[in-house]
């Protein structure tokens, strides 16, 4: 792990973490129509796509994953999705809205589940989505995909899944895993730096320290390979949500590693998943490229 020495409140204080935060407080139709708009479409897509869902890659009931196979899925890429709530609430059942348009475009899509905080923490969150990526590339014999053509995306909290992945040593996980096991990242809305959450009340279920905010910011482990990125923000995101994708992308990009920063055009944190999911938004197509790249 490197340290990176950046301001963790960017021109704000540390009072003004809340404001920048609490997203849930800047939608109050979450509840009410945006999580509701979610269900009903997931619901269609299990219904309707050809999938396997409850797939156990670990020991707990959440360390499960559902799988949604494109036609010949061993000759298509996968898309492995991490969802977000910071690290607290959320289900994989809730987004497999978003395997439709890629599975229609012959993309694999995996959404695996991981334990909440508080009952664990993050470092236990990210060795689980390690577990997971293990997993997935072990048994893909099994599942009839190629192991050689996985690509990691998340939001949020996902997004902050998706930048550890990126950043992890796959042969200190196991030996028989590829040091280049991910192919290609998209994080959405990453948390790259944790510490500005230590102050607000998302914090408080989180539980973490300052030592495990610094060991657990994907700000402090660079990619460890060359592969390819998109990272995402929402136009109408808060300006430290912006941040979090700025350092990210400013820090790791190389002429070797492709890392494309982009801005969904008049989203906010909810709404660019909805953007995700339309297969004619720029947002999608190029989501769609760069998980075909692999």
């Amino acid at each position: 792990m490197t340290s990176m020495k950046i301001q963790p409140f960017g021109r704000f204080t540390a009072e003004d973490m809340e404001g920048q935060y609490n997203l849930r407080a800047l939608r109050p139709d979450y509840e009410s129509v945006v999580v509701p708009d979610w269900q009903k479409r997931s619901e269609h897509a299990r219904a309707s796509l050809s999938c396997r869902l409850d797939i156990a890659y670990g020991a707990s009931d959440r360390q499960k994953l559902d799988f949604f196979p494109a036609s010949s899925p061993e000759k298509r890429p996968t898309l492995i999705y991490f969802h977000g709530g910071y690290w607290q609430r959320g289900d994989r059942s809730l987004y497999s809205f978003l395997a439709e348009p890629f599975v229609r475009h012959e993309v694999n899509v995996i959404l695996p589940g991981y334990d909440l905080c508080p009952a664990v923490s993050i470092t236990t969150i990210s060795q689980q989505a390690r577990g997971a990526l293990a997993w997935i590339w072990r048994n893909a014999g099994e599942l009839g995909i190629a192991r050689d053509r996985l690509a990691v995306m998340g939001h949020s909290a996902g997004g902050h899944i998706t930048g550890m992945m990126m950043g992890t040593d796959w042969q200190s996980i196991g030996s028989d895993l590829p040091p280049d096991l991910v192919k290609a990242g998209i994080p959405i809305s990453p948390l790259n730096l944790l510490e500005p959450l230590r102050f607000t009340t998302i914090g408080t279920a989180l539980n973490m320290s300052e030592a495990e905010a610094a060991r657990e910011s994907p700000i402090n482990h660079p990619p460890t390979t060359n592969a390819p990125q998109l990272v995402v923000c929402g136009g109408r995101e808060t300006e430290e949500f912006h941040r979090q994708a700025d350092i990210y992308a400013a820090a790791f990009a190389t002429p070797q590693r492709a890392i494309e920063r982009y801005v969904v055009p008049d989203c906010d944190h909810f709404d660019e998943l909805n953007a995700l999911a339309d297969d004619s938004h720029t947002f999608f197509q190029k989501a769609l490229q760069r998980a075909a790249s692999t």
